[in-house]
């Protein structure tokens, strides 16, 4: 039985009864790899999809699969990782407006012109399980990482596809609105007496079935309203209403908020939204140029230069975009090249680096020398077919290149900055004892130069 072909069909009926978005993001990257006995064995990218295919969609893939097989199959999902380490894991234990009130969404920000690569796919995952059946799934979702990366843009995602497709009543808030409305009924029952204001409050924060809260960070400040911030969470939360935070760094690191805020943030799910790599920042820049039908001005080698001087920000790489074309514009219509583009940005990036992706192209050679593809070498299998290659590129751009580290795990697909001194360490241990793994390297150094 060929087991492409039966998956694929099996998916062509799938996608005609799930939405697009959520068969993008849960169905388009699967696998059915093997059939063993009544079981069909399904691999999934991350632990994540396992437990939301598994909760969510179970029943739909069981009664579809067997249908298009003529068979009686149960379903088993498998994740990469648990390929890599040959270990399933039970992740049961993974901790994954109906009118129109002032939900304060932005329409623009939805889960279909979110663009994903591996720095932000679990966030992206998580976000639109939370999505799908808010206040069941992570309760609350506490999405940090630092400004520019897609926070905000995934907060209203959430917010546009629940009052879309279950019409329940979102309310999206910044922080300094949630602080500058408790001052204003502080104020007016103070003053006024005015008891009203207070029921007034209770209702827009509390009647809600989610509250989506932005930049929770500068609360800190604010003593008092993190004490009626407090209540209005236990509230929500103790009557099942889905609660999504964000901030510019994790729980543990707000030091400022009261300890029991703190507390009731790790209840739920921690979501770290890494800073894009190349390959990320270039799927971001052909969305904007296509979306704005610009396909024909820009060259490939203004991507490259923009996506390797916007290394943390993809706002800065929207902006600069938006840049470039205003002063060809302003320059009678100039065709956009190189030379252009770095006059145009030349303020933005007062560091300019070369635009041309060193760390990248170390990945292309040695991925080549060893007959593994990028994809693999960021990835994070394990298996020494991979991992010597990996540890070897991430040697040559610190210890070559001199590379900063936070650059390197970024561009090897969100490593941590540990990782990349543990391969360096690694490798450099073993060039001392290994004189073949010295010449190995200086084969691929000689292709690098």
């Amino acid at each position: 039985m060929d087991l492409n072909f039966l998956w694929k069909n099996t998916l062509d009926k799938i996608s005609s009864l799930v939405t697009p978005i959520a068969f993008e993001t849960w169905f388009s990257n699967t696998k059915l790899i093997e059939l063993d006995s009544n079981l069909a064995k399904i691999t999934v990218p991350m632990h994540i999809y396992k437990k939301h295919l598994k909760e969510n969609y179970d029943e739909l893939i069981r009664e579809v699969f067997n249908d298009v097989s003529g068979t009686n199959f149960n379903i088993e999902y498998i994740s990469e990782d648990d390929l890599d380490k040959n270990n399933i894991l039970d992740t049961d234990k993974i901790g994954v407006p109906y009118h129109n009130f002032e939900s304060n969404l932005n329409s623009n920000y939805t889960f279909e012109n979110f663009v994903v690569g591996e720095s932000n796919r679990f966030a992206h995952a998580t976000a639109l399980s939370v999505a799908e059946k808010p206040g069941l799934m992570y309760n609350p979702l506490f999405i940090y990482g630092n400004s520019g990366l897609g926070k905000t843009h995934l907060m209203h995602a959430i917010g546009n596809y629940i009052n879309k497709n279950l019409k329940k009543k979102v309310l999206y808030i910044t922080s300094e609105k949630f602080i500058n409305d408790f001052i204003f009924i502080n104020k007016k029952t103070k003053n006024e007496h005015d008891f009203n204001a207070i029921e007034n409050f209770k209702i827009k924060y509390r009647d809600i079935d989610v509250l989506i809260i932005d930049d929770i960070q500068y609360m800190a400040s604010a003593t008092q309203t993190q004490q009626e911030f407090f209540n209005t969470f236990n509230e929500l939360y103790s009557n099942n209403k889905q609660i999504i935070i964000s901030s510019d760094r994790s729980p543990d690191d707000l030091k400022l908020l009261e300890d029991r805020l703190r507390t009731r943030f790790n209840w739920g799910l921690l979501v770290n939204i890494l800073p894009p790599d190349y390959e990320l920042r270039t799927k971001i820049i052909n969305q904007k140029i296509q979306s704005n039908g610009m396909n024909t001005l820009f060259p490939e080698e203004v991507k490259e230069f923009i996506a390797n001087s916007c290394i943390t920000d993809v706002r800065k790489i929207e902006g600069s975009i938006t840049r470039v074309v205003a002063y060809a514009t302003m320059m009678n219509g100039s065709i956009i090249n190189i030379e252009l583009a770095k006059e145009a940005l030349k303020d933005v990036f007062v560091n300019n680096q070369s635009y041309k992706n060193s760390i990248d192209n170390v990945i292309n050679i040695v991925a080549e020398h060893y007959n593994v593809s990028n994809k693999e070498i960021k990835s994070k299998k394990r298996t020494s077919q991979i991992a010597i290659p990996r540890q070897i590129a991430m040697y040559i751009c610190r210890e070559h290149l001199k590379e900063k580290l936070p650059r390197i795990g970024q561009e090897f697909g969100g490593k941590d900055h540990t990782t990349v001194i543990h391969s360096v360490d690694k490798i450099s241990k073993e060039i001392k004892e290994n004189p073949n793994l010295s010449l190995e390297i200086n084969k691929i150094l000689e292709k690098i130069k």
